[in-house]
């Protein structure tokens, strides 16, 4: 009763209401929610503390920026949800709302397009050297089916492909990243996507910020590569996987382009088997299927282990 009680507090009042609704349409930081209810920062923060202290959004620090969004856990989750959903689709100032989070979005896919169309030649060039995207997601859906898949981390998730692929099939997901402008181009991705079951925040593989297990999947695709230390990049994942979980990475077999260390600050030249398993066996993992997927220079693999129940 209490967290009812506290909900019921916490939207009381109009500004909160419009906050909440606007939260549910993806993540918004403070700076975006003040220019589009139009209102002070200091008072939009103090509206956003309460809401965040009824358990109805989730505050997310990334550097300088926090993000916020709906509450996707437990019964306030679950609440806040409800409440979004008894509001009128056609009031007038939530209406008006919507219209400036358009411009909002429009504003930021912009920012993120240019730092892709910056970077996309360095992009372009391995995806060159290797079997087409498409082909290596149907796979990866076919190994990690989507149905009843239940809660889905991609560590390094890049431009939130991975998220935007399974949370187009109803799958609930986070994805971490280090880098701020990826996790800009992989939030206006999944807005343009319109995706509001998966969202992004800024971790580290190493340290990532779940404290105990919270997870049904995890996917590393085409990060391991870059990892100094793989092995412990690993044995972080499963430490946040449910038992019963699965972790699928996607990356390459071993080679020698060595263009990819030098032009692309690759650490490792792809992985063999065996060096893989070893890595799940020393983090409580089993491995499972393994396939290859040969490309014009470059071989993708990608490997399954699962945590035992």
């Amino acid at each position: 009763m209490q967290i009812l009680l506290n909900a019921l507090r916490a939207v009381a009042e109009p500004t909160r209401l419009r906050l909440l609704a606007l939260c549910a349409e993806g993540e918004l930081t403070v700076s975006e929610l003040t220019q589009i209810v139009g209102q002070s920062q200091p008072r939009v923060s103090r509206h956003l503390k309460q809401l965040t202290d009824a358990g109805l959004l989730e505050r997310l620090p990334e550097g300088s920026w926090v993000f916020y969004r709906l509450a996707v856990e437990a019964e306030a989750g679950r609440l806040a949800r409800h409440i979004v959903d008894q509001l009128p689709a056609d009031e007038t100032v939530l209406a008006q709302d919507r219209e400036r989070l358009v411009a909002v979005r429009r504003a930021r896919s912009a920012a993120a397009a240019e730092y892709f169309r910056a970077n996309a030649e360095r992009w372009d060039e391995i995806r060159r050297l290797h079997v087409d995207d498409d082909q290596v997601e149907r796979h990866l859906l076919r190994i990690l089916p989507p149905r009843g898949l239940g809660s889905l981390l991609d560590i390094g998730t890049g431009t939130g492909r991975i998220l935007e692929l399974y949370g187009g099939q109803g799958v609930h997901g986070v994805g971490v990243d280090m880098s701020r402008e990826m996790l800009s181009v992989a939030r206006a991705n999944l807005a343009k996507a319109q995706l509001s079951n998966v969202y992004v925040r800024h971790g580290d593989m190493y340290r990532l910020p779940w404290s105990a297990p919270s997870f049904d999947a995890i996917t590393i695709h085409q990060v391991l590569h870059f990892a100094d230390e793989p092995g412990v990049a690993i044995a972080e994942a499963a430490r946040v996987m449910r038992p019963g979980g699965r972790l699928v990475i996607v990356d390459f077999a071993p080679h020698d382009v060595e263009a990819l260390r030098r032009d692309h600050a690759h650490r490792r030249l792809g992985f063999a088997d065996n060096e893989v398993a070893a890595w799940f066996a020393d983090a409580g993992l089993r491995l499972g299927q393994v396939d290859r997927l040969p490309g014009k220079t470059l071989t993708v693999a990608i490997w399954a282990a699962e945590r035992a129940q």
